[in-house]
């Protein structure tokens, strides 16, 4: 039998040990699909702490709880920070960070570093998928040619694939399993491992001709979406300019509309670890081939200055209430990407706080879900939440609602706050000021 029917019988099997490098936001719940399907599974990361919290069935990940890391240690995962042990599994599945550098380039480190790690333990009859968002080319520049590089025949003794992660963490209408998955393959025998591999444990696996296809389709998901986000944020900008005019009913009355439309929210600027890096990764290749994105560079400038210009909102409010900016006392709500999680990463609420501090006001924050933060980069005082739910809003000049996580008492911040400052369109009406940033 050959090595691509071998392994298609353990995947059908559920022998097929299951290999996960990377073990966040992406790597953790896929871990625990492949568990919860009776495979053998065993996680790979860098981080020691993280492979001892995993092992000892203790969540490190805001949105996910204790109890489901434990009931995937009682299904049989393990982790491990030992890479040698890549050599014991059939399919190695690579979920790490492909982050941007400050220059705003593609920034490799994590991927190169795993591929380096995992080449010198690759056997024939093993399967690599990879599904970190890069650039299109990225699965056949970094994998394919070093394997081949190695004596090894893509598709015949090693099978490589290109799946997406699509993880929405704090999302409670999709999982893992429920989220459509593309799956592309180097060759039809690797697609076909791929798509016997994530068939086992997601509902829907949708087959594309080309890794390049699915690479760039990925980036075009998030493409589209930092695009509209950017439109909704200028078109935020004019309604505030013409007075009277609140961006969310427009964008509600649009969206009655049941065709044609698909409604986005304006906000203070994007966070996290897609929209506001991916793209970046389609510029690149699209400068690396002549081609310059000015659409998608637009949308990158204008959101990007969106914790500017919700900083200057707030220091407009205060000066109309006849409040000097440098001093005030400011209570920021939510400082999360987005609500309902603890996930801080590229939050535009730092970056609105650092803003706020360069001018000497004097910021605190409420958050449900994050404890403490570090402004400037990480490098700043840190600085740890006064409450919860809503604060003390009385005892504060204005207070920004930067992230509108559902636990905030919005009725006791609307009765208690001097100033309202709405970036998020929290409010329809409030009882004392209410600006709409």
């Amino acid at each position: 039998m050959d090595l691509k029917n071998q392994l298609l019988d353990k995947l059908r099997d559920r022998t097929a040990v299951i290999g996960v490098f990377g073990l966040g936001y992406v790597g953790v719940p896929l871990s625990f699909c492949f568990a919860g399907e009776d495979f053998p599974v065993l996680g790979f990361d860098v981080d020691a702490a993280r492979v001892a919290m995993l092992n000892d069935g203790e969540s490190y990940l805001s949105s996910i709880d204790d109890a489901r890391f434990a009931e995937a240690r009682r299904q049989g995962l393990r982790a491990t920070a030992d890479f040698r042990a890549a050599a014991e599994v059939d399919v190695m599945v690579i979920c790490v960070p492909t982050p941007v550098d400050r220059h705003k380039n593609p920034d490799f480190r994590h991927l190169e570093a795993v591929i380096e790690a995992i080449l010198p333990h690759l056997r024939r009859g093993q399967v690599i998928s990879l599904e970190s968002t890069s650039y299109p080319g990225t699965t056949d520049d970094m994998l394919c040619r070093r394997i081949e590089q190695r004596g090894l025949v893509v598709g015949e003794d090693v099978f490589v694939c290109f799946s997406p992660e699509r993880e929405d963490p704090g999302n409670a209408q999709f999982s893992t399993r429920t989220i459509p998955k593309i799956c592309s393959g180097a060759t039809t025998a690797c697609l076909e491992v791929g798509l016997a591999l994530y068939g086992a444990v997601i509902d829907t696996v949708i087959p594309v001709r080309t890794m390049a296809t699915a690479e760039l389709a990925k980036l075009f998901e998030n493409v589209y979406r930092l695009v509209n986000i950017a439109l909704v944020n200028e078109l935020k900008m004019l309604c505030h300019r013409m007075g009277g005019v609140d961006v969310h009913e427009v964008i509600a009355a649009a969206a009655t509309k049941p065709f044609g439309f698909s409604a986005f929210r304006p906000g203070p600027g994007l966070g996290g670890h897609c929209i506001p890096v991916d793209p970046y990764y389609l510029v690149w290749k699209g400068r690396e081939l002549g081609c310059t994105l000015r659409l998608v560079d637009a949308a990158n400038e204008l959101n990007g200055a969106m914790p500017s210009w919700v900083a200057q909102k707030l220091g407009e409010a205060l000066n109309d209430a006849g409040i000097a900016l440098r001093g005030a006392r400011v209570m920021v709500v939510g400082v999360a990407y987005k609500k309902n999680i603890g996930d801080v990463r590229e939050s535009p609420s730092i970056a609105i706080i650092e803003l706020l501090q360069a001018k000497g006001v004097h910021v605190e924050f409420v958050d449900p879900h994050v404890e403490t933060i570090r402004p400037g980069h990480g490098a700043g005082r840190p600085l740890t939440r006064v409450a919860t739910h809503a604060g003390d809003a009385a005892h504060y000049d204005a207070v920004l609602i930067a992230c509108d996580h559902d636990a905030i008492d919005y009725g006791r911040l609307g009765q208690e706050a001097r100033i309202i400052v709405d970036a998020c369109g929290r409010y329809t009406e409030a009882a004392n000021v209410l600006v709409k940033a």
